[in-house]
């Protein structure tokens, strides 16, 4: 993946030119559009369902989850990989021409594997590619390749993404002759589009749904940024994206990025990351709550082998970037799914021994002499179960139970026990709801259900800050996306969180607590004072000053990401100061 491509946090200097680099390429993406005008409509809403409805409709819920659970194959997925794999490179600059190597040969094949896919469903995938002209190493024109199955009611239009980016690299970001399979980063999720594309087609959804391979994440999110200026010039309504990059593969490198695993060749095949940005208030971390609950209540019952679903605390791995970033840049809700384990951070520096941006990024080896693969570097099944939970997901969001427009809260406590009065505005009249309430973490702690009412009385903890959003469920018991969080704060009790009126500036613990890599640190604000200089001052037990993080202050909850690193363990203290005045002073422990 793509090393510091945002260009928002403290740059390493090999890093700032690079960055700089394409920053300029960004603003030169031009012509950007579909190749097939048909597929271009219905991303618009511009079409008649019936032209694509199947002959015979499944479009309940259990049955669509049920059979995506079941019919996504592992053996398909490897077949896709061994394919993906014969290309030499897939490198964003690479041969155009050749039937047989290059990123050229590559998006045509996987554009006549959404065209067969289609011809299995009654060509109900319209497949295009996204054009768009931008020097890429050396090279003018560049295409995404995409399927877009259109939902069965246009009314209430809308889009659902999920993708994975095509191209691969060696160590140089331009070397188009360096055998690049790619394998792990990402064919893995090229894969995973292509098989929630043949066995999603089978159904039928409300809401669109495009399965897209982008090309040119390695240079810069270009593909990716393509689509994303694409959907905010053309005002297509993208609900939700769910970028998979390196999904397949379980071994941990020695130099994984942070963070990931616990050392070199520790196995992890039951445990998956989804990144995302912001916490308090963000749709993209209730959009990775969302896929974590759809997977507990949809498959997990169901599993034969139980996936651990991480909500992480960044928006990628410390120092690294991917394709969910244009489209969260652009305001739609954007996640990414990546492996427990990654095998190296791709520094590629002197003594890196890791496969990730090597040439040894391959499918697996051939230990007997055979001339045939017997062990393998990405677990099939592993894959499989990260597929299910991206089609699991969209399948629900794309269903398009409506959300409430507002809800308002207030909560009490007596000094032992807590309530939440919850009083949800919905004009669609769902009459069924969900309560997730968060405290300590960043995921939800408990889900309350209302039903026959949108005025509800709840308990909750009886002390600290606590984070609410509701969601409708409907008949089918399928959820709308959650709205945004609520920072709620105790009313009739002594409670010394809270920020009381003559406590203008109040720390809260940090989220989560204890941490592994990244925890927020947040704190309330009634008034912001006139100031110079406001930081956050991360010390060890002894005093020592391990980092500083200078902040901006506004009117009511603030918040800062801080990232140690991986590998540090033990207590420590942060504190909030304004020119020099403590005014709040906490611990936090490193568990990693």
């Amino acid at each position: 993946m793509l090393k510091n491509t945002t260009c928002r946090t403290v740059l390493q200097i090999p890093f700032l030119m690079s960055c700089l680099l394409i920053s300029q390429a960004l603003i030169s993406q031009t012509n950007i559009g579909s190749t097939n005008p048909v597929a271009e409509q219905v991303l618009l809403g511009n079409y008649n369902p019936a032209d694509y409805a199947a002959s015979v409709v499944v479009s309940d819920m259990a049955s669509v989850t049920a059979g995506i659970h079941e019919r996504v194959s592992p053996d398909s997925l490897k077949d896709y990989l061994i394919r993906l794999s014969t290309f030499g490179t897939r490198n964003t600059g690479s041969d155009t021409i050749s039937a047989t190597t290059g990123i050229g040969a590559a998006r045509r094949w996987v554009y006549q594997k959404f065209e067969e896919f289609s011809a299995l469903n009654e060509n109900r995938l319209l497949v295009s590619y996204l054009q768009f002209d931008q020097n890429i190493c050396g090279m003018g024109q560049h295409r995404n390749i995409f399927a877009v199955l259109p939902g069965s009611n246009p009314d209430k239009h809308g889009v659902v993404l999920i993708e994975g980016h095509i191209d691969s690299r060696c160590s140089v970001l331009c070397d188009v002759d360096c055998p690049a399979e790619g394998v792990e980063d990402n064919a893995t999720g090229t894969a995973l589009v292509l098989e929630l594309a043949r066995v999603m087609s089978q159904y039928t959804y409300e809401n669109t749904i495009v399965f897209m391979a982008t090309i040119g994440e390695e240079q810069g999110l270009l593909g990716a940024d393509a689509f994303a200026r694409y959907a905010v010039t053309n005002s297509i309504p993208v609900r939700a994206v769910l970028n998979n990059d390196i999904v397949g593969g379980v071994i941990c490198g020695e130099t994984s990025s942070p963070p990931s695993c616990p050392g070199l060749n520790d196995v992890d095949s039951t445990s998956v990351r989804l990144f995302s940005a912001g916490a308090f208030n963000s749709p993209h971390k209730q959009l990775v709550r969302f896929i974590k609950l759809q997977y507990q209540e949809n498959i997990l019952p169901a599993a034969t082998v139980p996936m651990n679903i991480r909500v992480m605390s960044p928006e990628d791995r410390t120092g690294r970037g991917g394709d969910h970033i244009p489209f969260r840049e652009r305001g739609f809700p954007a996640i990414r799914v990546t492996s427990a384990n990654e095998h190296g951070d791709a520094s590629n520096g002197p003594g890196y021994m890791d496969r990730q941006h090597t040439s040894g990024d391959v499918l697996g080896v051939d230990t007997d002499g055979d001339m045939v693969i017997d062990s393998f570097f990405v677990q099939f099944n592993y894959l499989a179960r990260n597929v299910v939970i991206n089609g699991n997901a969209a399948a629900v969001i794309a269903r398009n139970v409506p959300t409430p427009t507002e809800f308002s809260t207030l909560r009490s406590s007596d000094g032992m026990n807590g309530l939440l009065d919850v009083n949800i505005t919905d004009p669609a009249n769902v009459g069924t709801y969900r309560i997730a309430l968060r405290s300590v973490d960043l995921d939800w702690d408990t889900l309350y259900t209302l039903t026959g009412s949108t005025l509800g009385t709840f308990p909750a903890p009886p002390t600290g800050v606590l984070y609410v959003s509701v969601a409708a469920i409907g008949p089918e018991g399928d959820e709308s996306l959650f709205t945004n969080e609520k920072l709620v704060f105790i009313t009739s009790t002594d409670e010394p969180e809270v920020p009381q009126e003559k406590e203008n500036i109040t720390l809260f613990q940090n989220r989560p607590n204890p941490f592994d890599e990244a925890t927020w640190i947040s704190f309330y604000i009634n008034e912001v004072p006139e100031y110079q200089r406001a930081r956050v001052l991360i010390t060890d037990l002894q005093g020592r000053v391990v980092q500083q993080l200078p902040v901006q202050l506004q009117q009511g909850l603030n918040e800062v990401l801080y990232t140690h690193g991986y590998g540090v363990r033990g207590t420590f203290a942060y504190a909030l100061q304004v020119d020099g005045q403590t005014v709040g002073i906490r611990q936090m422990i490193f568990a990693n």
